[in-house]
């Protein structure tokens, strides 16, 4: 990439600047290109063949093979747009950003960028361990194009933004990933730049810090800034960014509307491995937006319609054995365990793949291993990107256990109307007591499944209930043309 919107193409250095056309074809309110980009890097079977091919140059039989991360990808990012990039691990995001921010250069193809740059790619890049918070700012200020007074200036602001205290003074190795991560966020928040970069860094930041880095992004882009998110949650994604990239095995292969690209993104990773090669066939020949309307028919198609009466049985749901297992965290004091946890449909079927609107059930068996006290079953149902939906549990509904004696185990079923909108979830079980007049968990399991809710009609949805709702607009006087 180059500054006046020049173009740089394979092994091209970096800078940045903010230019007019500079003759690339492209019109100013574009701040960001790729034309055919591909990265190429070279794979060794053993490593003695990398040494033994640095020894013997081009006379070497190489044993090298080379691995496109990126290949032929193409867009463009207009000034002001805030675009998100999803992809599985390895589909060539970071990839990507790194090519974008100019740490890396591309194999092939070119990059144009017009204005500065700032990339948060990796906790701590640009960072010293040894040097404090405080002269870690100013050197990693410089790398950003700031003098030392400029930063003396914004000093204050960015350590309070960053709201780290008194290991401001501190090296950063005794910092915790999100003191790192405040760091140099706050850093980037008060850089001039044109474009944003951010890749998943901010899933490390407690809630409140989150919230405040999504402002000060929002707050950019209205001033005209240009934001590229990369992030798991698809619901981060649909709520900041109007358009989205997919990424599958190093190639574009869906730009579009956000919420239509999360939903290709989230059908490609629950089809089955042997389905997904004509899933890609169908999405390059009919294009995101009709390939997800017509996955929402053929699934309205199997389910009903979501009326009043029971589907047939079978029809509407069903238990995917190839959905992914998600990052299940266990932890408690060990007197009770957590067993068999299930989601089953009503007439008794183990199911995962279920519809909105519909009745099911949270099924989990509690072993009890030590006598327990003042006993409470709950539940967690939560977005992917661990948003809280809703939490039942049993002492909210008056039901006491004082006293449950070691070797009790109990059937423990919450039976609730789904009332969400089509997305992605997970369920948590917890098993909580009374221990030395304090509230323990005995035991709880965090993320143990994932559920996949179905649209139970064609209507599209926004935010995350589903309110079972009607609307009626009805005009009660004529218009008075007069």
């Amino acid at each position: 990439m180059s500054a006046g919107g020049t173009p740089v193409g394979p092994g091209g250095t970096v800078a940045a600047g903010v230019a007019g056309s500079g003759g690339t074809g492209y019109d100013d309110v574009v701040v960001a290109a790729a034309e055919d980009l591909g990265k190429s890097y070279v794979l060794w079977s053993r490593p003695q063949d990398r040494l033994k091919q640095s020894l013997l140059g081009r006379f070497g039989r190489s044993q090298a093979q080379a691995f496109w991360a990126l290949r032929h990808v193409n867009f463009s990012i207009r000034r002001g747009e805030a675009v998100g990039i999803v992809g599985r691990n390895g589909s060539g995001k970071s990839t990507l950003l790194e090519i974008l921010a100019g740490t890396v250069a591309p194999t092939e193809g070119h990059v144009v960028l017009r204005g500065k740059v700032a990339a948060l790619l990796e906790l701590g890049s640009g960072f010293n361990p040894e040097f404090t918070g405080r002269e870690n700012v100013f050197i990693n200020g410089s790398i950003l194009g700031l003098s030392g007074a400029e930063v003396r200036d914004r000093f204050e602001e960015i350590a309070a933004f960053a709201d780290i205290g008194a290991f401001m003074e501190q090296p950063v190795r005794v910092y915790s990933s999100g003191m790192v991560m405040r760091l140099a966020f706050a850093v980037q928040a008060v850089v001039p730049k044109e474009l944003l970069i951010v890749d998943e860094a901010l899933s490390v930041g407690d809630e409140a810090f989150q919230q405040k880095c999504m402002a000060v992004m929002k707050r950019f882009q209205d001033d005209g800034g240009t934001v590229l998110l990369v992030s798991h949650g698809m619901q981060t994604i649909v709520r900041h960014c109007e358009r989205c990239l997919l990424l599958h095995e190093g190639r574009l292969i869906a730009d579009d509307e956000a919420k239509v690209v999360t939903d290709v993104y989230q059908k490609l990773i629950y089809t089955p491995r042997a389905q997904v090669g004509a899933l890609l066939s169908d999405l390059e020949r009919l294009g995101p937006r009709d390939l997800v309307a017509r996955a929402d028919r053929a699934e309205v198609a199997a389910g009903g319609q979501g009326d009043a009466a029971p589907p047939p049985s079978g029809a509407s749901d069903w238990f995917d054995p190839e959905m992914p297992r998600p990052m299940e965290v266990s932890y408690g004091n060990g007197d009770a365990a957590i067993e068999e946890p299930g989601f089953y449909s009503l007439d008794g079927r183990r199911v995962n793949v279920v519809v909105a609107g519909r009745r099911y059930v949270w099924r989990y068996r509690a072993v009890f291993r030590a006598d327990s006290f003042g006993v409470n079953f709950g539940m967690m149902l939560k977005t992917i990107d661990g948003v809280d939906v809703a939490g039942l549990s049993s002492d909210r509904e008056f039901m006491t256990f004082p006293r449950l004696e070691a070797g009790t185990v109990m059937d423990v079923a919450f039976e609730f109307q789904l009332n969400v909108v089509p997305d992605t979830y997970l369920l948590n079980a917890g098993v909580g007591g009374v221990v030395a007049d304090n509230f323990t968990y005995l035991a709880r399991r965090v993320d143990v499944q994932m559920i996949k809710v179905l649209p139970a009609d064609l209507r599209p949805r926004h935010g995350i209930a589903e309110l079972d709702h009607a609307v009626r607009c009805t005009r009660v006087a004529p218009v008075d043309a007069g």
